[in-house]
């Protein structure tokens, strides 16, 4: 229980002031303007305050605020991805729901452990945790902004009924969470579409640019989901650096107390490696921002692109199979208009997802490389700023041993 009070305290400011995480994709239509000014955690939910402004005549007010949680993001994602006007188009990535217990537990344990700390110990690696849960907190609230953003950017989600709701209706949508059937439905119809993916995999690509795309999206999730790993590994060991300094600068403090030490200047010493463990946390959280969380969103949005070329796959082996249908149809002189009258429309299914699926990839190719290069930018101008800081410091410390 105490844990919790100390985490909301953390917490019960909102988002208020919170520097940004993560610039995935930028409001870039003034028409429509969204964003996530606060929120404020509640034990093991989220309540997300959206704001919007407008200039559309399809909403009642020029600017209004509503409050959400995940799973209103959630039933809105899944609404638009069972909309089959919307099947030649990337549909953005669900953000992932809220979880705070890495940092929570980490309380937990260091409050079973405050005994065998010193008290400026203690209070330097509660401030580190208290960090790390903000932190989390950050990166809920911005994946989930991200998200709408997504969908204001977009000239046909933009205009979605149910995306309009969700903005603007000021009430609680009532959305409840998944049961346990319900959940079980889901996981079978993603074994389902596993294997259907499996069948129609031998299915002859009759445009280039598609087959190409899928060796592409494929390749590149590797790639990502290669690098993520590895940078969450590099982050971990920068925050682990930073706790290590906690340890010696505490372990500096103490030895200072003692009128036996024969060493000089401990006091200026452990100052030096508070300072040391401050700018060691900055380089773990903009790591964390800049690239780990960059490279976790793509990994999403290269899923959703990559369920874009399975549902025209899909439309393709369809239409294959109409042709066949059609040919069996004429072969016996029965049921041949129906039968040619569902080859066409299975043939009008397949061109739309073709023409909007090249849009949707062609853009997603543009949005991925200026995302990239705009965080790379800015974590490489951290990454400097802090490797100077660190080098003063500790040029600090090898000048302060040599006096002793």
């Amino acid at each position: 229980m105490r844990v919790y009070k100390v985490l909301k305290k953390i917490i019960h400011l909102g988002a208020k002031g919170l520097a940004r995480s993560v610039s995935v994709d930028l409001n870039n239509d003034a028409s429509l303007l969204i964003d996530i000014p606060d929120a404020l955690c509640e034990r093991d939910k989220v309540k997300f305050t959206v704001h919007t402004k407008t200039t559309l005549g399809t909403f009642q007010k020029p600017e209004f605020s509503v409050s959400r949680q995940h799973e209103d993001f959630i039933w809105l994602h899944d609404t638009l991805v069972e909309t089959e006007e919307y099947a030649g188009l990337i549909i953005p990535p669900a953000p992932p729901k809220p979880d705070f217990e890495s940092p929570r537990e980490k309380m937990h344990k260091l409050g079973e452990g405050e005994a065998s700390m010193t008290k400026e110990e203690y209070a330097k690696m509660k401030q580190e945790l208290e960090a790390e849960y903000l932190a989390v907190f950050k990166k809920t609230v911005q994946v989930h902004e991200i998200f709408l953003q997504r969908l204001s950017s977009h000239p046909v989600f933009s205009k979605d009924r149910n995306f309009q709701i969700f903005l603007e209706y000021d009430q609680d949508l009532s959305v409840r969470r998944k049961n346990a059937k319900e959940m079980f439905g889901g996981f079978f119809k993603n074994m389902v579409k596993t294997a259907d993916e499996v069948l129609i995999s031998g299915t002859k690509e009759v445009d280039e640019f598609f087959d190409q795309e899928k060796t592409f999206l494929l390749d590149y999730f590797s790639k990502i989901k290669d690098a993520t790993s590895k940078a969450e590994k590099m982050t971990r060991s920068h925050k682990n650096v930073a706790d290590d300094y906690i340890h010696v600068s505490a372990t500096l403090n103490s030895l200072s107390a003692e009128d036996s030490t024969p060493l000089k200047h401990l006091e200026k010493l452990a100052d030096l490696f508070e300072k040391l463990r401050k700018v060691e946390g900055r380089v773990a959280s903009d790591q964390e921002l800049k690239l780990t969380e960059l490279l976790r969103y793509y990994m999403r949005d290269i899923q959703a692109a990559k369920d874009l070329l399975y549902r025209r796959a899909r439309a393709l082996a369809d239409y294959e199979n109409a042709n066949k249908a059609l040919d069996k149809a004429r072969l016996k002189s029965k049921d041949v208009a129906q039968a040619q009258q569902h080859q066409q429309q299975c043939l009008q299914k397949f061109d739309t997802l073709s023409e909007s699926g090249k849009k949707e990839l062609t853009s997603f190719k543009g949005r991925r490389v200026l995302a990239f290069r705009k965080n790379l930018i800015e974590m490489a101008e951290l990454e400097i700023k802090h490797a100077k800081s660190n080098m003063a410091l500790l040029q600090g410390c090898v000048e302060l041993l040599k006096s002793n």
